[in-house]
């Protein structure tokens, strides 16, 4: 299952910003790169839509499989795992992730992988921002 099209990050200008910018998650099989977005750049790039909300992207070096349809399949899982856990929660938040897979194999290592994926998100402290956020906007609906 593919990314749905507004959670995907695109472009050059993108990856350099999330490159200089972000702040790096260090796992055993991958990093995650985590940044506050930046409309202006999507802008650039055409996209007007949800272009401030929570934005993902996967890259799978050749270190980890010389075959394209392997890294692709490693990525399609990732993908799906990120859909199926956490999509609906972090869909308003203004951050990107960059997650890029270390060199290894990884064909025998699926479930290590995708319980690292989860555990890897879970440390960015997104969850954390979004019930801030959400404790914040029902203390104002209180106070009027």
């Amino acid at each position: 299952m593919a990314l749905p099209q507004n959670l995907r990050l695109k472009g050059h200008r993108t990856f350099n910003y999330i490159h200089k910018n972000s702040r790096k998650i260090y796992g055993k099989y991958m990093v995650l790169k985590i940044t506050r977005s930046n409309p202006k750049i999507l802008i650039s790039h055409g996209q007007h839509k949800n272009i401030s909300n929570f934005k993902i992207a996967i890259t799978i070096s050749r270190k980890v499989s010389k075959k394209a349809c392997i890294r692709n399949k490693i990525k399609r899982k990732l993908h799906e795992n990120y859909i199926k856990n956490f999509s609906q929660q972090y869909n308003r938040v203004p951050y990107w992730v960059l997650v890029n897979l270390k060199g290894g194999d990884f064909i025998n290592y699926e479930t290590e992988l995708l319980k690292e994926f989860q555990s890897l998100i879970n440390k960015t402290g997104l969850l954390k921002w979004l019930l801030l956020k959400r404790i914040l906007s029902l203390k104002e609906v209180l106070q009027k």
